[in-house]
């Protein structure tokens, strides 16, 4: 339970979310904890079994971590985008079958953009297949002594048996921290720059609250509104868990709450750890996206129809800071206050974001690059029919390497209807990735045509 002196400030948490959702979601776990010396300062639930939904990518970042500590491969090493990876649901980075990307652009592409695609092909790359890397990440959650953590992906998307807890994801921050500290930085990117594409993170924290410096949302109707988040003060970092908040709005609100809370917390005389904190997991999807209700925090929409308190991903701005300054509008008037109380959230927006630069990433080979190609080892999946015969969307912006990136030829034949397009030098303004193509359909009959009207239709 949360420490006598925090504990009217965290009853209030119960109270926003009774106001906001169903009964079920004032049970939502959270949790607060040391980074440092693994102390709880606040569990709610933390060990309830709930679904992860994209905070499952900080176990894929462990494991393609762990495989480069060793020796697997590099964060150099080019990983093939498969057909199975190119059919992933959104939020995706949509790049086509065979394109290459190095494994450090695409960890840091699903820290950021949260790409479902791109976590399927890191997976692929590490250990074949999909199964194959659920595998590695369920022998690693046991390792960790992650108690509730089941995986089946490594993108979160959902399924009835891809579950963890609050605890389990505190764990797992501590240990990422502590294995991989040269890596850190990849938690806090505030926003990647691909070409003239700015893909900004979908954590609210970065760039609003002083001191937070990571980790990763997550969202899936049946999850809610999911965050790992870490901050740092005074040389003191605090990692703080939320699932299941009813939207991304109130998750960074809380987040920050327990955050100033927490802060002003040192040592408990009777501290308890991560090892001693003591069903199935709820589906949150009547409450977070029944009739009436509609959150898309992974799909990207136009500034322009952002609502005032919304941070949302959008990837046509032109520019870093065209968006962040439209960010910045959307956002001003009501900064967060240090303790201000949960109950007092109803219409508060989440204050102005700080001009973030942008990492810029690329696809295709690093500089130099004449080692092996990582990739699916088991027979792809045939790219859906649909998707082969989608044209190329007209306005989408170049996603351009650094002028010191050179192109190397693909040397494996490229995946069956897809244009082996990384020989070819892009002409200015034109997409490095283009449509796949099919052969060229059948002549129409000359004269009335017997296809019914739907076929007419698809012609």
């Amino acid at each position: 339970m949360a420490v006598p002196h925090a504990q009217k400030l965290f009853a209030a948490t119960g109270l926003l979310f009774g106001l906001c959702t169903a009964s079920q979601l004032s049970a939502a776990p959270a949790l607060v904890v040391d980074a440092s010396s693994g102390e709880v300062l606040h569990q709610e639930d933390a060990t309830r079994p709930w679904y992860p939904a994209s905070v499952t990518k900080l176990m894929t970042v462990y494991v393609a971590l762990n495989a480069v500590r060793t020796g697997r491969l590099t964060l150099q090493t080019p990983l093939r985008v498969s057909n199975r990876a190119a059919r992933a649901v959104p939020s995706k980075m949509g790049f086509k079958p065979g394109t290459e990307v190095t494994l450090e652009n695409a960890l840091k592409i699903i820290m950021v953009k949260s790409a479902n695609d791109t976590a399927i092909t890191i997976a692929e790359g590490v250990a074949g297949s999909v199964e194959a890397f659920a595998v590695e990440m369920n022998d690693v959650a046991r390792g960790l002594g992650m108690r509730e953590s089941h995986f089946v992906n490594p993108n979160g998307l959902h399924d009835p048996s891809h579950v963890s807890s609050a605890r389990d994801m505190a764990i797992l921050a501590r240990r990422l921290l502590a294995d991989f500290p040269q890596h850190s930085s990849l938690y806090g990117i505030g926003a990647l720059q691909l070409g003239r594409r700015i893909i900004p993170t979908h954590n609210g924290l970065i760039g609003r609250y002083p001191g937070a410096d990571g980790m990763k949302t997550g969202f899936v109707c049946a999850s809610g509104f999911n965050v790992v988040a870490t901050a740092t003060r005074g040389g003191r970092k605090l990692i703080a868990v939320i699932m299941g908040a009813p939207n991304a709005r109130l998750r960074t609100l809380q987040a920050m709450a327990l955050f100033d809370a927490s802060f002003s917390i040192r040592g408990n005389g009777t501290p308890e750890t991560l090892a001693s904190v003591g069903g199935g997991a709820p589906d949150m999807r009547p409450e977070i996206c029944g009739p009436g209700r509609k959150h898309e925090e992974e799909v990207p929409i136009p500034i322009a129809a952002a609502s005032a308190n919304s941070y949302i991903s959008h990837e046509d701005s032109g520019s870093a800071a065209a968006f962040f300054a439209a960010d910045q509008r959307r956002g001003q008037g009501s900064g967060p206050s240090q303790g201000r109380a949960m109950a007092n959230f109803a219409g508060v927006g989440l204050g102005q974001r700080e001009m973030l630069q942008p990492i810029p990433i690329y696809i295709g080979r690093a500089p130099g690059w004449n080692g092996r190609i990582a990739g699916p080892t088991v027979p792809d999946e045939e790219p859906a029919p649909e998707a082969a015969e989608k044209p190329a969307k007209k306005g989408r912006l170049a996603a351009r390497k650094p002028p010191s990136t050179i192109h190397v030829p693909v040397a494996a034949k490229p995946a069956a209807g897809a244009r082996a397009a990384q020989g070819k030098k892009p002409a200015a303004g034109k997409q490095v990735a283009q449509a796949q193509t099919t052969a060229k359909p059948p002549a129409k009959p000359k004269g009335k045509s017997a296809a019914t009207p739907a076929q007419r239709r698809g012609q």
